[in-house]
């Protein structure tokens, strides 16, 4: 095996790591205590990564629509479905005349899904962003209930990469299926690179891909244990003309735009990622208190806020 394999593994392992944490964080908050994670696996690319759906799964997608071809899927069985529509307050149907509960989820059901379904693609989309460091734009998400697995890849499409995590809500298993394209690869094993080459711990290097083609699999920790962020607060904003910036001189003021005691972005990444205030610790060290991850409170994850539009480059941070 080739170290450009190797490395283009540990890149989509670390991928799917990523956007597995965010769905699982978000699929928690609507059923505390019942999520299971299972490990990355990436598939060799003649696999079809849609072999596993059962019929009539519960599928939610989104697409990249910034110029690449690609896919976040996540698949539910009926069972499963059903069990996550209940834990947010979403009755089963009315049992018919011989006690039977349908098989077919009701408007209701499937709405609820939806509605998770939103907030899960989102968070995939920006946790994939904030390891690129840069925003990942993603099409509207889709519900959609899939009869027979074989049309799978009508739907989807297909991509050269393809990445499954199973997880486990209240013992029924769903299974998250990306489909990456060669772009998102590409940056990743440059961010390999940017760590001086260094490769996953543990599990992860015992778990390179077989040359026989079977699927390999890597546990979330060992995948983004020692994935370096660049992090940052940035106390407020000011434009002004290139003259007076070029002009100012040893202790002049630049108004900002925020009040003293209004909150304080951070940014992960590139990606604004979470708000809260700057402290003085008792050691005298500047310290930040995050309050709120993507607009909710820090008990509960929501889908990350986009990065700044490019005219606010030259803000003062």
């Amino acid at each position: 095996m080739s170290t450009r394999d190797s490395t283009q593994h540990d890149a989509l392992v670390r991928l799917g790591a990523s956007t597995a944490e965010a769905i699982a964080l978000v699929l928690e908050n609507w059923a505390p205590g019942t999520i299971e994670r299972g490990d990355v696996t990436v598939l060799p690319e003649s696999a079809n990564p849609f072999s596993s759906l059962t019929r009539g799964a519960v599928a939610a997608s989104v697409s990249y629509v910034d110029g690449v071809t690609g896919a976040n899927i996540f698949a539910l069985t009926p069972a499963g479905a059903r069990k996550l529509a209940s834990s947010m307050g979403v009755p089963a149907p009315e049992p018919s005349e011989d006690g039977e509960t349908p098989d077919e989820m009701s408007e209701l059901e499937m709405s609820a899904i939806a509605e998770v379904s939103n907030q899960m693609m989102a968070a995939a989309a920006g946790a994939i962003g904030v390891v690129l460091g840069q925003q990942i734009e993603i099409s509207v998400p889709e519900t959609r209930v899939i009869e027979d697995p074989a049309d799978a890849p009508e739907y989807y499409g297909s991509s050269p990469h393809a990445t499954s995590v199973t997880f486990m809500i209240d013992g029924e298993s769903c299974r998250l299926i990306q489909l990456v394209p060669s772009a998102f690869v590409v940056r990743m094993v440059r961010a390999l690179d940017e760590l001086g080459g260094e490769t996953t711990g543990g599990e992860a290097e015992s778990r390179e891909p077989g040359a026989d083609g079977e699927p390999t699999s890597t546990g979330l920790v060992d995948a983004l244990g020692d994935i370096r962020l660049r992090v940052w607060a940035e106390l407020g904003r000011a434009k002004i003309p290139l003259g007076r910036a070029l002009g100012l001189p040893l202790g002049s003021l630049v108004e900002l735009d925020r009040e003293t005691d209004a909150p304080v972005d951070l940014f992960v990444n590139g990606i604004r990622f979470a708000q809260g205030h700057l402290f003085v610790t008792d050691d005298g060290e500047w310290a930040f208190r995050c309050d709120e991850v993507g607009g909710r409170t820090v008990a509960g994850p929501a889908p990350l806020i986009p990065t700044p539009e490019p005219e606010q480059q030259g803000a003062v941070s």
